[in-house]
């Protein structure tokens, strides 16, 4: 199981990007994909995350309304796309997979055992 992430960059607040997740290794569909962010200073944080087979999401309410987790199947890889964004959104963001977590564990980052290796966003106001 392999992730690898992509799409990061400097914008300016208000601004707009679209991470990739490309997953090797396994099919993304029988999968739960999240994504977490680590700012400077802070542990890593829960963003989004979308299910395996249902294919349902959630979102940290501070990205609710603006960030979009997504998923082709044909090209086994799972988006964010994130818009409005702004100053505290900066970060690295990881993607990262699991075909056992549970419900009731789905945002915590220790119930995942795959990992990509980081993508930096950073905005400026």
């Amino acid at each position: 199981v392999q992730l690898q992430a992509s799409g990061g960059g400097a914008v300016h607040a208000g601004g707009s990007l679209r991470l990739s997740c490309a997953a090797s290794g396994f099919a993304v569909p029988r999968y739960t994909v999240a994504w977490f962010r680590q700012a400077p200073g802070k542990e890593r944080e829960f963003v989004a995350v979308r299910r395996g087979n249902s294919g349902a999401t959630q979102y940290a309410d501070s990205v609710k309304g603006r960030f979009t987790i997504s998923r082709d199947n044909t090209e086994n890889t799972v988006y964010l796309q994130m818009n409005s964004l702004n100053p505290e959104d900066t970060a690295i963001y990881y993607c990262a997979a699991s075909n056992t977590v549970i419900l009731s564990n789905i945002r915590n980052r220790s119930a995942y055992n795959s990992w990509g290796q980081g993508t930096q966003v950073t905005v400026s106001s």
